[in-house]
């Protein structure tokens, strides 16, 4: 593990005030070095108090505050306000989490705050916004994820939506915080003003596990999420799990290659000898007798034999791990994916390290969380750090144009954060497409650089078109490139376009850039200051470096699809339509290249940045993995059934396939909830007036409630619990967030157009809300090679003639029509 000293974020100071909700993001930043200062009543946070608990330490608080110091203030006494005050005039960044208005009452708001420290970044995280109809509402994991579109898709159709495992709002949210605070404050580096960022866990639910309005995979078939069939999706047939002699494993055969060794395992059957089977359409007539013969020939194997030999035939294929097992399994081991540490004095476990490799190197788990004001002497004596000065403007313009000019709010002038940054963009599919699309909204140039020789798959359609609407939400604001990186002639244009570009990213598998002579060796010698960014299913060393990776493998390697399950049913695996971690791992990646590119401004060297997609879930999931190091067995499928206090589920309600999730934390919720559905009876039950008590009771609140809701209309009985301060959420469908009140209150979406696409589009709008950082453009997402010759021109200077003749001998690529708006 590197010293904090040596990494990215080394020398920012971060106030951290989060408690509850998305601590993680403090953590992410105290990983990539950033010197984290966790802020606590006398006494301590409430986390400190939240299950699980462990020999009596809070296993959430252990793994959300690693890697902090920790101090204690009364922020109800004028002295401890001073004191806070006093901490942020040399901060870079203050966290907070509390309820919308609570700080500014107490005269610690974000005017406040920005007066005393102008060049501060005040990242607010709160359920549903600062502002909005919902601003008030109370929130828990499960309503955002009802809200947010993730519960309509994640079940077995025809039976009732399964909660997902693991706190994915919170956590996922946090990541993004993470983010939305790096922009603000590269903004910050090139203006010197401080910035509040609203944090919406809501919004940020819906962009960030199973967006509806961004790129989608093939679990869909293309279809947008708004267009898909109002009950659970069947998706089980393109990602089918089968028993076999100690559990299950998963198969993903979607290319023809792979149906090929598939074929050959089965000892080539003639009935699917027909050419018509190398397509996934032609599969899909045939999956009930095909999947017979495949659970014929897998039944009396065992998950490793069946990998190893799937591996062999070039078949993509996973065994089912469970959470036990992942923990004893020795890749992620050998990668430092998971450390054994003291989380607290005299208490060690094991957990997983972190989200990001940083030039080789774990940034992770460095520190256990601190005691009650352990570091209260040590940070009060400190003086603040220096505030740096503003860089001076951009110096590279947009290829395809002048820069915008400037958007506005009040006299206080908006920018792209990322404005003349160039990026040269090798990813394809979900995380490839969406780390690019990430910068690009904020400004960077991002060439994507693609060959009909070796298509991104997300071009592919099923109906043929040349833009569907994933592929121009995920590549919105993007140039396109055809170079063919398999020519000497196409490899040499390429690190000539790398050596004046910022960023290189990539997700291919582990070795093929250094197959190429493409590897940060060679372009680090002809760029010291570049950026190369790769993310993989389960990274690029260890004993698995090498298997076929795709978003269902890594969650069943990771143990989340035996996690997320309909527990009333015999193998009720739910996970095969999510698209999970793609969006968050490039949200991850976002935040260790811009990391990296704010170690660049101080060090003048660039490096690398390696994400794991298997080690974003693990880190999702780290207080339930400890627990499980701690208490082996403790991390199983829950369903429905919150673990902690009842009632707490899945409620049907009136109407067809209508639900809402009642999630109640504590007594006086539980007596708001008696109160709404009109139930003082259970009030005077003794037996439940405590957590404990209520949750022994469980099938007697469960009936209790569903007896209400099952006559009231979701979306009614969500606003009359809110009302009353209980954290409800309805299931709510991506076509129904176009009437959401809240999410049009915020600018959640906004409309975008295509000119291959004969309607208008509604896509989502930046990561959160910001004073000083201007909204996304939305420029059409480009042609398969409709800036070659632009590029060519422009960054290569090539003259025409040399253009021409480079297109003709298949170095350089155009689209069939010849479009090319340079």
């Amino acid at each position: 593990m590197p010293a904090a000293g040596d990494l990215p974020l080394a020398g920012l100071r971060v106030i951290d005030l989060a408690d509850g909700k998305a601590e993680m993001c403090g953590r992410f930043l105290a990983d990539l070095g950033a010197g984290v200062i966790r802020v606590e009543p006398p006494g301590g946070a409430p986390t400190r108090r939240r299950e699980p608990l462990h020999d009596g330490v809070s296993l959430y608080f252990a793994t959300h505050n690693a890697g902090k110091r920790g101090i204690t203030l009364d922020l109800h006494d004028p002295a401890g306000r001073d004191r806070l005050l006093g901490l942020a005039a040399g901060a870079d960044f203050l966290i907070e989490t509390e309820r919308p208005g609570t700080l500014d009452a107490l005269g610690l708001g974000a005017d406040a705050l920005l007066a005393r420290n102008p060049a501060l970044v005040v990242i607010s995280i709160t359920d549903f916004g600062q502002s909005g109809p919902y601003r008030d509402w109370a929130g828990t994991d499960w309503t955002h994820l009802a809200l947010g579109g993730v519960l309509s898709r994640s079940g077995i159709p025809g039976r009732a939506p399964v909660v997902p495992p693991g706190p994915l709002a919170y956590e996922s949210a946090a990541v993004q915080a993470a983010w939305a605070g790096l922009l603000a404050y590269t903004n910050r580096l090139e203006t010197g003003r401080g910035d509040h960022v609203d944090c919406s866990v809501y919004e940020m639910t819906a962009q960030v596990l199973d967006p509806g309005f961004g790129i989608g995979g093939s679990a869909t078939g293309g279809v947008p999420a708004t267009e898909l069939p109002r009950g659970r999706p069947d998706a089980g047939s393109l990602y089918p799990i089968f028993p076999c002699a100690d559990g299950y494993v998963r198969i993903c055969v979607l290319a023809k290659r792979q149906w090929r060794g598939m074929f050959g395992w089965l000892g080539e059957p003639e009935e699917f000898a027909g050419p018509k089977y190398d397509t996934l359409a032609g599969r899909y007539g045939a999956t009930e007798r095909l999947h017979a013969l495949i659970g014929e020939l897998f039944k009396d194997r065992t998950r490793d034999e069946l990998v190893a030999q799937g591996q062999e035939r070039g078949v993509p294929i996973a065994s089912l791990l469970a959470p036990g097992e992942v923990l004893a399994g020795p890749h992620f081991h050998a990668r430092g994916g998971l450390v054994d540490a003291e989380i607290a004095p005299g208490l060690t476990g094991r957990l997983p390290s972190g989200y990001v490799e940083l030039d080789g190197v774990r940034a992770g788990f460095r520190d256990r969380a601190p005691e009650v004001g352990e570091h209260d002497d040590e940070v009060f004596a400190e003086p603040p750090p220096a505030t740096p000065a503003p860089a001076e403007g951009a110096t590279r313009r947009p290829l395809d144009g002048p820069a915008p000019a400037p958007a506005s709010v009040g006299d206080v002038p908006r920018r792209r954060p990322l404005d003349g940054l160039r990026v040269l963009d090798l990813g394809v599919i979900v995380v490839g497409a969406e780390l690019g699309r990430l910068l690009a909204d904020q400004g960077a140039e991002v060439i994507k650089i693609e060959s009909r020789a070796y298509p991104d798959g997300s071009r592919q359609s099923l109906t043929g078109e040349a833009i569907s609407a994933g592929f121009a939400w995920g590549h919105r604001n993007k140039l396109s490139a055809g170079i063919n990186l398999r020519s000497p002639e196409g490899l040499e244009l390429f690190k000539r376009l790398a050596a004046t570009s910022d960023v290189i990213l990539s997700n291919f598998k582990p070795g093929t850039l250094e197959s190429l002579g493409l590897g940060y060796d060679v372009i680090s010698e002809l760029n010291p200051r570049i950026v190369m960014a790769d993310s993989s299913a389960l990274g690029p060393t260890g004993p698995w470096s090498r298997r076929m990776g795709y978003g269902p493998l890594v969650r069943a390697s990771a143990g989340l699809t035996g996690l997320w399950r309909d527990t009333g049913v015999e193998a009720g695996f739910c996970d095969a339509i999510t698209i999970y971690p793609d969006h968050l791992a490039a949200r991850v990646g976002a935040v260790a290249v811009l990391a990296a590119l704010i170690r660049r401004r101080r060090t003048g060297r660039g490096g690398t940045v390696s994400v794991s997609q298997a080690e974003v879930i693990l880190t999702q999931l780290s207080t339930s993995l400890l627990r499980e190091s701690l208490e082996p067995g403790s991390f199983t499928a829950h369903g429905n059934s919150g673990e902690w206090d009842a009632p707490q589920g899945l409620y049907p309600c009136a109407g067809d396939d209508e639900w809402c999730v009642v999630s109640v934390e504590g007594d006086e919720q539980w007596r708001s909830l008696c109160g709404v559905i009109g139930r003082a009876d259970l009030l005077a039950d003794e037996r439940l007036a405590t957590a404990a008590g209520r949750r022994a009771q469980r099938g007697l609140l469960d009936a209790a409630v569903t007896a209400w809701t099952s006559a009231t209309p979701p979306r009614e009985a969500m606003e009359r619990l809110q009302a009353a301060g209980v954290p409800a959420g309805a299931m709510q469908r991506v076509i129904e967030y176009l009437d959401d009140p809240q999410l049009a209150a915020r600018g959640f979406l906004r409309e975008m157009r295509h000119p291959r696409i004969g309607h208008a589009m509604r896509t989502e709008n930046g990561p959160a809300t910001f004073g000083g950082v201007a909204d996304p453009e939305l420029r059409p997402a480009p042609l398969a090679g409709e800036h070659t010759r632009t590029v060519a021109a422009k960054l290569l200077g090539l003259a025409e003639p040399e253009i021409r003749a480079l297109i003709e001998a298949g170095v350089l690529e155009e689209p069939a029509e010849g479009v090319d708006h340079g």
